[in-house]
């Protein structure tokens, strides 16, 4: 069996992660190269998987620059710096895995969309939820009809409170601006598991939201810009940064404050860096709580909820058919199936797998689907292809404008708007 080659740009948390597969997996792929200007990060990943200084480089430039070093590559820069590095690996004869979300841009979605049209390459994106045992799972009852005609789906999304304030307050995907509304940065999975589901494009969008708690008119009394300034209510504050970050536990998202995860480098991350900073002080603008309503061309209806204000982190479905009803938790791995009249209940449970940071297994099945793509040569089409995944972006696209102008989006129309003529 031919071993795939595969370099890396960007050697963050996600793109680490996804390449333990590779450690695991060495007779099916190999890194042979990785792009990261952050130096200890770079040095990280060169010690993971042994590569030479000549295949270590600053930037994604000076990767492309070389002839062609491998068979594909695997990008996981910031969400805005996406468009680039894809269109020269494409041109330059790579396949491509991107993280998601594609872009923070609609039209740039929409334009590699087409260059996965144009080129004859493989083209995934990481929505890694298709792969997970739960909504394959799901997908293949509805399949079976098990529920007879599918009629609506209800999805949640329970952020977690701390979760939230982490990664969306304090972090890299606080502002729109330096990143994408919160709908398409941490739901994009979910729009794309609720058009995969639906087995339709989307026909009408309406959504409902707001920042509503994390703000400088909820911040306590006498609450200073940084926790570690004498803060009043430090004892009882859900959000105190020393009792999330300064604990024994150095894994995610701790892990994510600095490279090095040594008390004193951690505590000089909460002095001086971003997550250290009070969570009522600081600049984020996505919102905190958000609705979104869908209509599908099959006549599919599906509601969605993406909440910070939760304890756990978890998905919760209910999917209602003609015939019965499927309910499931993915984070407990289980599915019951209700069906109506005979009143019988099926339970069907998992072993977890993956945990939170692997979401539940997916992010290794995702990166087996994708190397036998690029061992076999694509003679099959990958199960979240970038032609696909443009019409579940462009559905969080639309939820953030009818969230902001109060108004019902016609998709078609939307994506005709978005089109370069």
């Amino acid at each position: 069996m031919r071993i795939v080659t595969v370099a890396l740009i960007g050697a963050g948390l996600r793109g680490v992660n996804y390449l333990n597969y590779a450690l695991h997996h060495p007779h099916e792929l190999e890194v042979v190269a990785v792009a990261e200007p952050n130096r200890e990060r770079r040095d990280h990943f060169k010690a993971l998987h042994n590569l030479p200084d000549e295949m270590c480089f600053h930037d994604w430039d000076e990767l492309f620059e070389k002839p062609q070093l491998a068979d594909a590559v695997l990008i996981c820069t910031q969400d805005k710096l996406h468009f680039e590095p894809v269109g020269k690996a494409l041109k330059a004869g790579y396949h491509v895995l991107l993280e998601k979300p594609m872009s923070p841009d609609a039209k740039e979605c929409v334009a590699m969309g087409e260059m996965a049209k144009e080129y004859n390459r493989i083209f995934s994106i990481c929505h890694v939820l298709r792969y997970t045992n739960f909504f394959s799972t799901i997908k293949d009852l509805l399949a079976r009809k098990a529920i007879g005609d599918l009629m609506s789906i209800q999805l949640n999304e329970n952020v977690g409170y701390w979760h939230h304030a982490h990664s969306f307050v304090r972090g890299n995907w606080s502002r729109k601006s330096e990143s994408s509304p919160m709908i398409l940065s941490k739901s994009s999975h979910d729009m794309d598991i609720l058009y995969w589901l639906a087995g339709a494009s989307c026909t009408r969008v309406a959504s409902f939201g707001s920042l509503s708690h994390f703000t400088s008119s909820q911040a306590p009394e006498g609450a200073p810009h940084r926790c570690l300034d004498g803060c009043p209510v430090a004892d009882e504050c859900l959000y105190y940064a020393p009792k999330q970050y300064l604990t024994e536990d150095t894994g995610w998202p701790t892990a994510a404050i600095s490279n090095d995860s040594s008390y004193e480098s951690r505590l000089k991350a909460l002095e001086e860096g971003p997550y250290g900073r009070c969570v009522y002080r600081c600049d984020n603008d996505v919102v905190d709580h958000q609705i979104v309503n869908l209509e599908f061309d099959n006549g599919v209806t599906a509601g969605f909820s993406m909440n910070a204000f939760t304890r756990d982190i978890s998905r919760t479905i209910k999917l209602m058919g003609t015939t019965g009803e499927i309910r499931g938790t993915m984070e407990k791995n289980e599915i019951e199936i209700l069906h109506f009249g005979s009143g019988k209940v099926e339970r069907i449970s998992f072993e977890t797998a993956g945990g939170h940071a692997g979401h539940g297994g997916g992010d290794m099945g995702l990166m087996k689907d994708f190397v036998k793509l690029v061992r076999d040569g694509g003679i099959n089409e990958g199960l979240t292809t970038a032609s696909h995944s443009v019409e579940s972006h462009l559905m969080a696209f639309a939820a953030e404008k009818a969230r902001e102008e109060q108004s019902v989006i016609d998709m078609k129309e939307f994506a005709a708007s978005l089109v370069v003529r």
